[in-house]
């Protein structure tokens, strides 16, 4: 039983969900949110208020964080590991980090706001991966 109780404590330390992301944006929490994927894919589609620094970079970027403000990553989704790539580099540089599970396809997909270089997409809520309450 400790450890189980071990194991998810400690995932729960360093990674964080969509929902959670988008709480403690709206709620004014200080964290710089990074966009570890390629160039192509920030080009398609990004969330909102994030940064682009692909986990690649992360390396010999890091430094341009502010190592007292925590960093929140996130990828493509749950089947892509260039969050985990990413949040690895930005904690061997020192910085505060958690990855955010789901990555971007979930974040669309609960209707949080992402957005192009065109500008924002509509808000689209997808009842397979949360509760979805419809007008009466």
């Amino acid at each position: 039983m400790t450890d189980a109780a071990s194991y998810f404590s400690s995932r729960l330390a360093h990674e964080t969900d969509p929902s959670d992301v988008y709480a403690a944006q709206r709620a004014g929490e200080r964290f710089v949110l990074v966009d570890v994927r390629g160039d192509e894919a920030w080009a398609q589609g990004r969330i909102s208020g994030a940064i682009h620094m692909p986990y690649r970079d992360v390396p010999r970027r890091a430094a341009e964080l502010d190592p007292r403000v925590p960093v929140v990553v996130y990828c493509w989704s749950p089947g892509c590991n260039a969050g985990v790539n990413g949040a690895k580099a930005f904690a061997e540089a020192g910085l505060s980090v958690k990855e955010m599970i789901g990555g971007y396809e979930y974040w669309a997909r609960e209707g949080q706001p992402a957005e192009n270089d065109e500008g924002p997409f509509p808000r689209l809520f997808d009842p397979q991966v949360m509760v979805v309450r419809t007008a009466r």
